[in-house]
């Protein structure tokens, strides 16, 4: 045995009908009466799920009220004017009245909702220091290049949170109270505020740096607050587990949207006497007006929801099953009278011959 075939023997794989790809195989050989019935199934199997999806997202009711303030549409317009060419807006708060002939199950989620805003720009999305986020100590003092022109103040100290995402952070708030009695005196229907962010969001991507002398103030010692800011990030909330970089609101705003209107969780109405629900009556929303949209045509709305199996409301999915079962019924149809057809012709020409 020469070298050349030694050497070709060595690298030669196994004899086996794996590596030398002699295993039995199945190849189909797709016919008309195998690919018919295929179309009809799948179309019908996607129809009747599409159905189900679309009836379900009609089932769930929503309530909402645009509280932008263009003139002419209550109380919140004078405060849109007020704020109009303010950067921070001034404080400013207004009322929204509604009632509800019925019950309006539960569980119920409070929402706010953006448009025209564009939160997937490029430049935008990417305005944010994870790992000053994630809590470490030296990007606290360090924030990334790409936080520019939020990273640092004109002072020199750096901005905690940089970027321009959490420079934009959403500050509306909301309270509701419901009239139990006709003429009665108003009670404030408890919001539950925890829990809406993701899990993994505010137990591992977001994390506080660690404590100095068991206070947070000095953790973030020598950094400044985003400049529409009107506090710093250790002040957000008085409640301890719910301040800082992991602050529940703070937390959802940082998770960004796809598309240029989107709602994010707000609170749930889940406690006492409401939580099957709203209960009929008259209700008003106390609205303090911070947040500026009308500078980019934006609006800002309230929406009250409540979900079903499938989610919230949105009836794109089930209608997205109920085309492509269409066209594959259309298609099967198609495919049937083509085949019936040049059959036929077959026939007759197997006849003549």
């Amino acid at each position: 045995m020469t070298w050349s075939a030694t050497a070709r023997g060595a690298h030669q794989p196994d004899n086996t009908a794996f590596t030398q790809q002699r295993l039995p195989a199945w190849q189909p050989l797709l016919s008309a009466s195998i690919a018919l019935p295929l179309f009809f199934c799948a179309g019908l199997a996607f129809i009747g799920l599409g159905l189900g999806l679309f009836y379900s997202s009609n089932g769930i009711k929503e309530l909402e009220y645009d509280y932008t303030g263009n003139p002419g549409t209550g109380n919140c317009s004078a405060c849109a004017l007020a704020d109009r060419d303010r950067a921070p807006p001034l404080r400013c708060s207004c009322s929204w009245y509604f009632s509800l002939p019925e019950l309006f199950p539960g569980p119920v989620y409070l929402y706010y909702e953006l448009t025209n805003f564009y939160q997937n720009n490029r430049r935008y999305s990417v305005s944010r220091d994870d790992t000053q986020l994630s809590g470490l100590p030296s990007a606290l003092r360090h924030p990334a290049n790409e936080c520019a022109p939020y990273q640092r103040r004109a002072s020199g100290l750096p901005i905690a949170p940089c970027g321009a995402i959490a420079n934009s952070l959403f500050n509306d708030s909301f309270s509701l109270w419901h009239q139990r009695q006709p003429g009665g005196p108003y009670v404030e229907v408890p919001l539950d505020r925890t829990g809406i962010a993701w899990w993994t969001d505010c137990h591992v991507k977001f994390r506080n740096p660690p404590l100095v002398n068991g206070s947070l103030a000095l953790a973030f010692r020598g950094t400044a607050p985003p400049p529409n800011w009107p506090r710093p990030v250790y002040e957000l909330s008085p409640d301890p587990n719910n301040t800082g970089f992991i602050n529940q609101d703070f937390v959802v705003w940082m998770r960004t949207a796809a598309l240029p209107t989107f709602r994010k969780l707000y609170a749930r109405i889940r406690q006492g006497n409401y939580s099957t629900g709203l209960p009929r009556g008259a209700y008003l929303v106390n609205i303090t007006y911070n947040y500026p949209v009308r500078a980019f045509g934006g609006h800002k709305l309230i929406v009250f929801s409540n979900i079903s199996w499938m989610g919230g409301k949105n009836p794109f999915l089930g209608i997205a099953y109920l085309v492509v079962g269409s066209l594959c019924i259309l298609m099967g149809f198609v495919m049937l009278v083509v085949y019936i057809r040049y059959q036929d012709q077959n026939d007759e020409d197997e006849d003549e011959e």
